[in-house]
């Protein structure tokens, strides 16, 4: 059956019963707009959108690969802020064409991811078009927390990370050139990534000075943080070896380098954060580098690396103290890594 041969309330009636209620669901889909509970007085408020061919392809993706997809790219955005996820709205465009148990499959996908954490789907919007565009928007409850921002890091902070780094790129690569005999793990990871959620408010509770989801690669991500904080930050290569060593052999397989998916490739929605030396890192938060120079009016105090002192031309994020040399992540209006 497609979605041409149902009319939208039709549509809609296959679709909300897969949805999860959400613990905060105060009223759900069918009325003009949900109500949802925020205890805090404050809630936390993301918003992304997956379109078709740009950022998944129907003949690798199910409607449930996608559903789940969808929501972790925005509950991992909610976690990073130390908040946990309360509920999604979701705006859903389909080709009259599409099959209609790909779009149930999308729902189940959703509740799959939300269901388990408690967070509600409880209403969106419904339209038609030449593609299928999913679009989530996604809220938090800070349960009395201040929210956990980008541009808390300083000087001597550890930088720790949560969750995989390249898996997800080296499932697109590896789909992309129809490799076989590639782990299911990695192909797993691209079109249904996972997040370490529980991590984002565990951090924001042992005391973590900064935070953020690593949606477009490593390197761009931690020149983000580093930015938004003013501060220089430092990586270790020994630290992320055993990332790189995971996907050696794929990478052979694809004549790939694994340090290019590793520092450059997106997708992982693992959570990158910055604690203050001796924190005991909460499960699954890794050291992988430092924090080692605070910028002050255009200067830069300390230093990066090698005892050099740093400079404006410094990059933001260095590796054992050199420029990484590979590219730093995903770009979406250049369509490319740069």
């Amino acid at each position: 059956m497609r979605v041409a041969d149902l009319t939208e309330e039709q549509l809609l009636a296959r679709i909300v019963p897969e949805l999860p209620a959400g613990a905060a669901t105060l009223l759900g889909p069918g009325d003009d707009a949900a109500v949802v509970a925020a205890a805090d007085g404050r809630f936390v408020v993301t918003t992304d959108v997956l379109v078709e061919d740009r950022h998944f392809r129907r003949p690798w993706s199910s409607g449930e690969d996608v559903g789940r997809r969808a929501a972790v790219q925005n509950l991992a955005d909610v976690a990073a802020m130390g908040a946990v996820p309360t509920s999604l709205v979701v705006t859903l465009v389909v080709p009259a064409e599409l099959d209609v148990d790909w779009v149930v499959g999308l729902a189940r996908g959703l509740a799959a991811e939300c269901g388990p954490l408690g967070a509600g789907v409880v209403g969106g919007d419904l339209s038609g078009g030449p593609l299928v565009v999913v679009g989530v928007a996604a809220h938090g409850d800070l349960q009395g927390r201040a929210p956990v921002l980008r541009s808390g890091a300083r000087t001597g902070d550890v930088v720790a990370h949560a969750g995989v780094l390249g898996w997800s790129a080296a499932g697109l690569a590896s789909l992309s050139a129809r490799a076989a005999h590639v782990p299911a793990r990695f192909v797993e990871a691209y079109l249904r990534p996972r997040s370490p959620l529980a991590a984002g408010p565990d951090a924001a509770r042992a005391g973590a000075t900064a935070m953020m989801d690593v949606s477009d690669g490593l390197l761009k991500d931690a020149g983000r943080l580093a930015r938004a904080s003013g501060v220089r930050v430092d990586l270790d290569r020994g630290a992320l070896a055993p990332a790189a060593d995971a996907l050696a052999d794929v990478a052979r397989g694809l004549d790939a380098d694994p340090w290019a998916w590793v520092l450059g490739g997106g997708e992982d929605h693992g959570l990158l954060a910055t604690f203050p030396a001796g924190t005991e890192l909460p499960a699954p938060f890794r050291v992988i580098g430092r924090v080692i120079g605070r910028v002050v009016d255009g200067a830069v105090g300390g230093v990066v690396g090698r005892g050099e002192p740093a400079g404006d031309d410094e990059p933001a994020v260095t590796l054992d103290g050199e420029a990484p040399g590979v590219a730093t992540g995903w770009d979406h209006f250049a369509g490319r890594t740069g």
